[in-house]
């Protein structure tokens, strides 16, 4: 087993979700399809925001020199969440859902590019290697749990404790 890398575990969830938000704007008048395939996008994300947060940022969050940013990516992370959230009751097919869905993919895109340019380093900097080792493995753990509560929750809601 590769040895448990906090920064390589979320990057790889961040290309993931690049990945699959590309696929999203290339489809074009397939409700149904993009339908499915936005729910994949958005259990994948509130799994990997949950995890995150329960692992990397709750370490920041106990940090004052990483406070601040831990706090304002968690707030993304909300924003991002009720926008999925609105656009779960648009018709799939509809220009307000497209023009929703690209003002998401810009909110998203711009917050994992501040996550890797300049959160992912600033903790790299204050964290030991032996607490990013422990934030890499709490996040293991936690991201399959909170798959399956996603499934469970409605985008855009405040259920998941």
């Amino acid at each position: 087993m590769a040895q448990a890398d906090i920064y390589a575990d979320l990057k790889r969830d961040h290309d993931k979700h690049r990945e699959l938000l590309k696929q999203l704007a290339e489809l074009k008048g397939d409700g149904a399809k993009r339908q499915s395939l936005f729910e994949t996008f958005r259990l994948e994300i509130a799994a990997h925001a949950a995890a995150e947060e329960e692992s990397l940022y709750a370490t920041m969050l106990g940090n004052p020199d990483l406070r601040d940013e831990a706090r304002h990516s968690v707030a993304e992370h909300k924003e991002v969440d009720d926008l999925i959230g609105e656009m779960m009751d648009l018709d799939f097919a509809s220009d307000e859902w497209e023009s929703k869905f690209f003002h998401m993919r810009h909110r998203y895109e711009h917050h994992i590019d501040e996550e890797e340019e300049e959160m992912f380093p600033a903790a790299d900097k204050e964290l030991d290697a032996e607490t990013e080792r422990k934030l890499a493995a709490v996040y293991e753990e936690r991201k399959p749990k909170e798959l399956e509560l996603a499934k469970a929750a409605p985008a855009g809601g405040d259920e998941r404790e």
